[in-house]
């Protein structure tokens, strides 16, 4: 009897025993380049397949549809900004050092992720459909509102936060410019000359950002 031949990565045996997961997560990376370049209407499942190899029923059976997709895509992205700041752990540090400090991870979020920007964007063309729909979006992010509530309640106790602080307000403040200098970022440059994406201009606004929420914020 002839030996078998080994399996090598190329092989489709080696396909077939890729894990789930992975699989999944791969798919939504080609979902989340395919989306954020195009949209949910310009974007193509078929495309989404081509860009990693794979068949559009292969999507569909992970994802069932189109829709699915871009929903898992919006779910994915919303949790990495929740995670980036779960992992913060706000709790163990003074409370000025905290709101700092996620200030900070905020704007280097959006910065890092201009994708997330125009996914949200969309989202919001589209009135948050797939959003309100979603039976994770809302109530993961409903967390980042919690932590600041607790934040401002530690930090009025310690007489460094003033009174009268609103946490879904303060949340609005320190995300409002940080997806702002993404989302317009072409608009600026055209019309200012702007190159927000100069290590300078983004050191310089980054500190801005922290300076004007600590002042907000501060008794």
């Amino acid at each position: 009897m002839a030996d078998r031949k080994p399996t090598t990565p190329n092989t489709p045996r080696h396909r077939q025993r890729r894990a789930p997961d992975e699989t999944r997560r791969e798919v939504l990376d080609a979902a989340l380049a395919e989306f954020s370049e195009r949209g949910f209407s310009g974007g193509r499942v078929n495309d989404i397949a081509a860009r990693m190899r794979t068949t559009k029923r292969m999507i569909y059976y992970y994802f069932g549809g189109k829709e699915q997709l871009y929903a898992a895509v919006l779910e994915h992205m919303y949790g990495r900004m929740r995670d980036a700041e779960q992992a913060l752990r706000l709790d163990a540090l003074p409370p000025l050092e905290a709101l700092q400090r996620l200030v900070e991870v905020t704007f280097d979020h959006h910065a890092q992720h201009p994708e997330f920007v125009r996914l949200v964007s969309v989202e919001n063309i589209h009135e948050a459909r797939i959003v309100a729909a979603s039976p994770t979006i809302p109530a993961r992010n409903t967390a980042i509102i919690g932590m600041l509530g607790n934040l401002i309640a530690r930090g009025q106790a310690e007489g460094v936060f003033r009174e009268g602080l609103d946490a879904l307000d303060l949340h609005m403040l320190i995300s409002g410019f940080c997806f702002y200098r993404i989302s317009n970022r072409h608009t600026l440059r055209a019309i200012y000359g702007l190159a927000l994406d100069a290590p300078q201009v983004t050191a310089a606004q980054r500190r801005m950002i922290v300076e004007a929420v600590l002042r907000y914020a501060r008794r």
